[in-house]
């Protein structure tokens, strides 16, 4: 069995509004795409890590990878940005078949966004556990809030749902990588581009994708307030680290 990780750094995170991409942002003098690319690169989980990433970006990430004597060796390389997530993804699985082959039944890749900068090691070995007995498997956050489905104009309140049952995704997602490439492969353009989450078409496809607790500090970096509360939480852990 070989595992691979798949990092997703191709948005242009226009929300934030900081005149480049979010990832590229430094954070605590630290590049935001090092913080779960670290995690990747040493993780003993991962054969291999590729990136997506935009062409005047790689020279930079190497650059950054080499100054922090990350492991290179795992490192496979670059694939191009999709013009959405899920053509980003396919063209992430392309390119690591161009290096290692067809997939075993039993091979596994991890999906992550570069934008998610809390990954931990430990999320990505239980990951990759968890989905060895299924076909995937990703990681959710129960809803603390009452939750309500609003009427096809966003105007009204139409149906209370049940939020024991109703979860929050997260990532990594893992999948059979073999399985979930012929799901993806199969799918039109415009199929791709309306994809919102990887796990999306592996659960249209009938694959058996298990669930597992996520964490709170696994967030996304979406706006401002998102990038100061993740600066907040990586100087918590600068002092206990040095008290």
């Amino acid at each position: 069995m070989k595992r691979y990780g798949l990092l997703l750094s191709g948005g242009m995170g226009t929300r934030l509004g900081a005149g480049i991409p979010k990832q590229y942002l430094s954070v605590n003098g630290r590049m935001l795409l090092l913080y779960s690319l670290g995690t990747l690169l040493k993780s003993e989980d991962i054969d291999g890590v590729w990136v997506v990433a935009a062409p005047e970006w790689r020279d930079k990430t190497i650059r950054a990878i080499r100054e922090e004597g990350l492991p290179l060796v795992k490192f496979g390389g670059f694939a191009r940005a999709g013009v959405s997530r899920q053509r980003s993804i396919l063209n992430g699985m392309e390119k690591i078949l161009q290096h290692t082959g067809l997939p075993q039944e039993t091979d596994q890749i991890l999906i992550h966004d570069a934008a998610r900068p809390g990954l931990s090691g430990k999320m990505v070995h239980v990951a990759f556990r968890i989905a060895e007995e299924h076909d995937g498997a990703m990681p959710v956050l129960p809803m603390k809030d009452t939750v309500y489905l609003s009427d096809p104009g966003k105007k009204r309140a139409a149906e209370r749902l049940n939020r024991d049952l109703v979860f929050a995704g997260q990532a990594p997602e893992v999948f059979r990588m073999k399985r979930y490439y012929e799901v993806c492969s199969a799918l039109s353009g415009k199929e791709l581009d309306a994809v919102r989450g990887s796990a999306e078409p592996a659960i249209a496809a009938g694959m058996d994708i298990a669930i597992f607790p996520g964490e709170e500090t696994n967030f996304k970096i979406t706006t401002e307030e998102d990038l100061v509360r993740f600066q907040e939480m990586c100087g918590r852990r600068e002092v206990r680290k040095n008290g």
